[in-house]
Order: structure tokens, then sequence, then C-alpha cells
């Protein structure tokens, strides 16, 4: 009887871990207020924060800042947002991320896909692909923005590892993680 009581118990406490780890995977459509950044310019690129209660300007950004640019209907996007998962876990708050949805048919679906994949960062919201004309580039792409509001490095592509991410946040930002 005390061999079934403690396989009962010890049943309920790995449920119990996996409802928390499942819980703690979930994303939440975060508030851009934490973003560092000065006083849009005229003629600024302006995009809306996803939780709908601010318009950012893209030149406005300032660092240690990672930005990663991205679409729900993209598949090497998804790919790498476990990458920024853990990576956004590891930074303790030295370098902050910022994502920007582009080219969504609504919010909502940025919305969910952040929901979806574990995402727990500021998002702004680009459906008309603004973003893509002024910067010139396809997505996945990851910008790093240091202290001055200069993109010292612009990564094309997947970001492979949190390794790799790491290594690039100490060579561009001179921050180590």
């Amino acid at each position: 009887m005390k061999k079934v009581l403690i396989l009962l118990l010890a049943l309920s406490l790995t449920g119990c871990s996996t409802i928390t780890k499942q819980l703690a995977a979930k994303g939440e459509v975060i508030d851009c207020t934490e973003i560092s950044r000065v006083a849009a310019k005229p003629g600024d690129t302006l995009l809306n924060c996803l939780t709908g209660s601010q318009k950012i300007s893209v030149e406005s950004l300032r660092g240690p800042l990672i930005v990663n640019v991205w679409g729900s209907w993209c598949g090497p996007c998804a790919d790498e947002i476990p990458v920024f998962v853990e990576f956004n876990h590891h930074s303790n708050g030295k370098v902050k991320l910022l994502g920007i949805a582009v080219e969504e048919a609504k919010p909502q679906d940025s919305k969910d896909f952040i929901i979806a994949n574990g995402m727990t960062w500021p998002n702004l919201f680009d459906a008309k692909g603004i973003t893509r004309g002024t910067f010139g580039m396809g997505v996945p792409v990851t910008w790093f923005i240091d202290k001055q509001g200069t993109v010292v490095y612009k990564h094309v592509g997947v970001v492979n590892s949190t390794d790799e991410l790491i290594d690039l946040t100490a060579k561009y930002l001179k921050v180590k993680i």
C-alpha cells in the first residue's frame, strides 16, 4: 500500500510539473513601454505595438536591443523562435528583445503566433511591410542595435542556435550573456 501511495504521489507531482512547463511555455503579448527609445521625428517609420497601446518609431530605438523581424506565415521564422525564447531566458534583461510581425493579415494572427510559440517580449505590428521596404530585407532578419540607436549588425536568415545568438550579441553589442 505504501508503494502504491508513493507511486501515486510521484505521478501527481510529475503531472503538476508538466502543467507548469506548459504554462511557462505559453507566450504573452507584452506592452512596448520597456523598450528604450528617444522621441520620434517627423518622417520616422511608426509601427503599432501589438497591445495597441502606442506607436513606436523604428528609428528611435536604442539598445542594447535585438530586433527580430518575423511573420507567422514564415516557416524559417517559426524555426528560430525557440532560440530567441531560450536567449531571452538567459539574458536576464541585459539585452532587450523586440519583435516586428511583418505582413500579417490581422494583428490577431500575430498575437496567436506569439502565444503559441512562447514569446514573452514586446512586438510591433507592420501589416504593410514598411520595414521591409525601409530596411531592404526579407524575413527572418535580426538587427542588433546599440545604445546610440545604430544598427551595428543585420543577420539575414535563421539564427540557428542560442549559442550563435549569444556570440553575435557579445561581438556586436559588447554584452556578455
